[in-house]
């Protein structure tokens, strides 16, 4: 079963170095289905949906840690075993020295259009991904397997984020 949000809509979460949740929003809460008791403080991959390929976690954490922002297509997990789509814009949180203090996250919904594109995309990272024993060597084999599809399409991880929404004007 598929949770939806408004268009309007932003869920919002911010975590600490370590991925733990420090705020979640409201719609944050009403779309997980957790309470704000439940959520602070705990792993943000509670949320992690099993069918998503582990390549994409791998870029965004490569990418946040090293203090850049990514944008990312995200399945996640509701507390009812039930999921929702979220484009996910995701950010290093600094202090004022420059050091990353945490981690800074705005989801909204993403157009059923650009969906059709990602999920066989992403059932085909998991395949891959599933031929390995080890969360690491799959997390690896994953980000290959996309690396070499960016390098089919002749784009960049991010012009194919945005490629699949070009009414955002990236």
């Amino acid at each position: 079963m598929e949770r939806t949000f408004g268009a309007d809509e932003v869920i919002v979460t911010k975590t600490d170095l370590r991925g733990h949740i420090t705020y979640a929003n409201d719609v944050f809460l009403r779309v997980s289905g957790y309470g704000e008791c439940e959520m602070i403080g705990q792993p943000h991959s509670m949320i992690r949906h099993p069918h998503m390929p582990r390549a994409v976690f791998k870029l965004l954490w490569d990418s946040v840690q090293s203090g850049k922002e990514i944008f990312a297509y995200v399945m996640n997990l509701a507390s009812d075993g039930s999921h929702y789509w979220v484009l996910a814009h995701v950010t290093p949180s600094f202090d004022e020295r420059g050091g990353i203090v945490g981690y800074h996250s705005n989801r909204r919904v993403p157009t059923r259009k650009a969906l059709e594109t990602v999920i066989p995309l992403y059932a085909q990272l998991r395949s891959v991904e599933g031929g390995h024993a080890r969360a690491v060597d799959a997390a690896e084999a994953g980000q290959a397997a996309l690396e070499a599809h960016l390098e089919t399409l002749g784009q960049t991880y991010d012009e194919f984020v945005w490629s699949l929404n070009p009414e955002d004007g990236r």
